[in-house]
């Protein structure tokens, strides 16, 4: 009987020039953002302004997405303490007529 080895995956995530996972995509959304806000700002208004609104809104949403993924890759609340939720039941017990 021939055994074959079965990939499993490194259980790691994508990386890509230092974004994890969901975060690639943020940075590649924001990039889209960037040029398509900046280009329609300078077509619509001044050359210099449209690109200079380009450079800052990819920069600004880079870091954003850099800072973001300092917290995790997944939201997560993290509450410190302990929590006690009070029950308020009703006994109440029908009776049947027969």
């Amino acid at each position: 009987m021939n055994r074959y080895s079965i990939y499993k995956g490194l259980q790691k995530p994508l990386v890509y020039r230092g974004f994890k996972g969901k975060f690639i995509g943020w940075g590649i959304g924001f990039l889209i953002m960037g040029l398509v806000g900046g280009g329609l700002l300078g077509a619509l208004t001044n050359m210099y302004l449209g690109g200079l609104i380009t450079i800052m809104s990819i920069a600004g949403g880079l870091t954003f997405t850099f800072y973001r993924q300092k917290e995790g890759l997944h939201d997560k609340t993290r509450n410190k303490g302990a929590f006690i939720h009070s029950v308020h039941l009703k006994k109440n017990y029908a009776q049947r007529s027969s």
